[in-house]
């Protein structure tokens, strides 16, 4: 085998095999039953323009995108082109769909998150969960105020009772969510009920301060502690006092 049939090979080896549209067409038809949820819309269209095109449509949300770029896409995140894996990909977009108003009055939670990307504060903001995600909602540009007031209001009256698992090492306590990590901060949502659990677990701090990285455990311990965990940590974090949570405002 020559050098240059080798380095072909080595190539062809590290080349994703690329998803096709008709490939992806297939898969959608196949998986139009198990992808229908209530009030969820899903069909493939023919543009004159972009080709086919796939159109969800849920309460005021709407997405459409042609199958050429999905297909793309999914290349370019390396989806293995077999029907499972097409599928697999096919049924994770359809779950990171835009959340509409009345799913997040209904399921919305409210968590803590970045407010932009420079990652320097968090904010509440009501996220529903799919699956292993936890999606994001934004009002929709009609939403009235007194509405988005009261989904905010439901979305932390739940974030207490999203569960999860509280570990305490030495002088630290760590709340995670076992599933999906960006709810581990809902219970920060209803601090008093948090606070109590940590005591009973045998952390008695009267400063109590958190420290706060989105999607990762939340860090509770004393003011010098959780100045320390925060300098040692190798990813953008912030410390809160207790005494914040309550104050910090809605993304």
């Amino acid at each position: 085998m020559s050098p240059h049939s080798l380095g072909g090979g080595l190539l062809q080896l590290l080349r994703p095999e690329p998803v096709t549209v008709p490939a992806l067409r297939r898969a959608i038809d196949d998986l139009l039953p198990d992808l229908a949820v209530q009030g969820l819309r899903l069909a493939v269209r023919d543009d004159r323009a972009d080709g086919p095109v796939v159109e969800l449509e849920e309460g005021e949300r709407r997405v459409r995108v042609p199958l050429h770029d999905l297909a793309e896409d999914m290349t370019d995140a390396r989806v293995p082109s077999t029907p499972e894996g097409i599928a697999a990909a096919l049924s994770t977009w359809v779950d990171s769909r835009p959340v509409p108003d009345a799913t997040a009055a209904d399921c919305g939670v409210a968590v803590l998150d970045w407010t932009d990307r420079t990652e320097t504060a968090v904010g509440w903001q009501v996220v529903v969960r799919r699956g292993a995600l936890a999606l994001p909602w934004t009002p929709s540009p009609g939403a009235d105020p007194g509405a988005v007031d009261r989904i905010r209001t439901a979305a932390t009256e739940r974030a207490g009772a999203v569960g999860g698992v509280l570990r305490v090492e030495g002088l630290v306590a760590l709340w995670s969510h076992p599933e999906v990590p960006l709810l581990a901060s809902a219970a920060l949502a209803a601090p008093e009920q948090l606070l109590a659990r940590i005591a009973t677990a045998g952390l008695d701090v009267p400063d109590l301060h958190v420290v706060v990285t989105p999607r990762s455990p939340v860090a509770c311990a004393s003011s010098g502690v959780a100045a320390r965990l925060a300098g040692e940590s190798g990813e953008p974090c912030l410390r809160l006092p207790w005494r914040q949570l309550t104050r910090l405002r809605w993304i």
